[in-house]
């Protein structure tokens, strides 16, 4: 039986956050993709992704943003059973002040009826500047509004509480990717290094020429990172 693969979206993202860069792990792992829509904690997050794989004593674990913040909610609750995390494009950081503010006011367009009009305020947030106004920026639009203004309700209150897992990275005893888009401008590569150097043999990189979602903007370069961090599940 192959390892299951937990996949965890981010903030208004869905199963295309990860379609592309899923081929180069075809033949190692089961990838099943999270549906983190439905609740407004990162606790209750996990336990719906958890029930993904609830026929599988181990599994692997990757999130992108605030699947990352889910990935390390996971290993809170279900440690012995996670083989390897990879954190994209995320933080073990708390909400600053400014982020929360930040946030809030977006919640305020939603709720006036403006989600319309919440995306394209993150976009330039979201993908390299390179790629504005091309097709992958519209479907980083469709994938939001598929996602919807409830759930984006719901997520950002899961966001904005989320606790600070930097005292939980010395702990991590898996086999650990940290990576991210070189030209990130919402989760900066220096949050990257400091996660990389706080968990334990933690393996680092950086895709050239993407910003926030390289699971999209570089497919072929993410999925070879992820095949390389399968690696040892497969081989030991």
């Amino acid at each position: 039986m192959a390892l299951p693969l937990l996949l965890l979206p981010g903030l208004l993202c869905d199963a295309r956050l990860w379609r592309d860069a899923l081929p180069p792990l075809a033949d190692m792992v089961e990838p099943r993709i999270a549906d983190l829509t439905r609740s407004d904690t990162l606790a209750g997050m996990a336990r719906d992704a958890l029930a993904l794989v609830n026929d599988a004593p181990r599994f692997a674990v990757a999130g992108l943003s605030m699947g990352g913040y889910v990935a390390l909610e996971i290993l809170r609750q279900a440690p012995a059973r996670v083989t390897q995390l990879a954190l994209l494009d995320t933080s073990a950081r708390p909400d600053t002040p400014e982020q929360t503010e930040r946030r809030r006011g977006l919640l305020s367009l939603s709720r006036q009826g403006q989600f319309r009009g919440v995306t394209p305020r993150l976009l330039p947030m979201l993908i390299h500047p390179s790629r504005q106004g091309t097709p992958l920026a519209q479907e980083v639009m469709d994938m939001a509004e598929r996602v919807g203004s409830e759930a984006f309700l719901r997520q950002q209150n899961a966001i904005m509480h989320r606790p600070d897992s930097r005292p939980d990275l010395a702990s991590i005893q898996v086999p650990t990717l940290v990576a991210c888009g070189a030209e990130d401008a919402l989760t900066p590569p220096e949050l990257h290094d400091e996660m990389a150097a706080m968990i334990p043999g933690a393996r680092l990189v950086r895709f050239a020429g993407s910003g926030h979602l390289p699971t999209m903007e570089v497919p072929e370069a993410a999925g070879q990172a992820l095949r390389e961090w399968l690696t040892p599940a497969r081989s030991g």
